[in-house]
């Protein structure tokens, strides 16, 4: 069995990009939840039944994925959420990506493929934030250090998880 990887932080602080990447260079299956989110429902409304069934849905495709690296891509922001993860996953490794609010402000700012969150969405998220427990990676995010996140995050991967 391969690495299980959820990727998690606040909407703008690079998670997305450094998550994509990191699959990329684990050979893993990549699963958004704002990709999968799109493709369940052409009205999206954020609603926490909505997130839920997303979450769900997450965990069944990466079932169907038994023997190979994978990688989730998600706020992860409430504990309960992360709980239905790790439940399905008991060796789920944690990576929270945060950045600098200047530098996440100047992302949302741009148009985006990857996420319809914006600022308030942002704000919204982090205001209910509820923090990581256990052992986790914290990689802090700038305009230009994708490189070295991807060598720390392979780093903490290799070591005997």
């Amino acid at each position: 069995m391969g690495k299980i990887v959820a990727v998690c932080g606040l909407p703008g602080s690079g998670k997305s990009y450094l998550a994509a990447r990191l699959a990329e260079r684990l050979n893993a299956v990549y699963l958004s939840s704002d990709r999968i989110r799109r493709e369940m429902f052409s009205r999206r409304t954020y609603s926490d039944t909505e997130k839920r069934d997303v979450y769900r849905e997450m965990i069944r495709r990466a079932g169907e994925h038994t023997n190979q690296s994978i990688v989730f891509d998600a706020t992860f922001y409430r504990r309960d959420i992360r709980d239905m993860f790790v439940h399905a996953f008991p060796h789920l490794i944690w990576i929270m990506v945060t950045a600098d609010d200047d530098v996440v402000r100047a992302r949302l700012a741009r148009p985006r493929t990857d996420s319809e969150a914006g600022l308030r969405v942002h704000e919204l998220i982090r205001s209910q934030w509820e923090p990581l427990e256990g052992e986790f990676l914290t990689l802090h995010s700038t305009s230009d250090n994708i490189d070295d996140m991807l060598d720390r995050a392979i780093q903490y991967l290799g070591h005997d998880r």
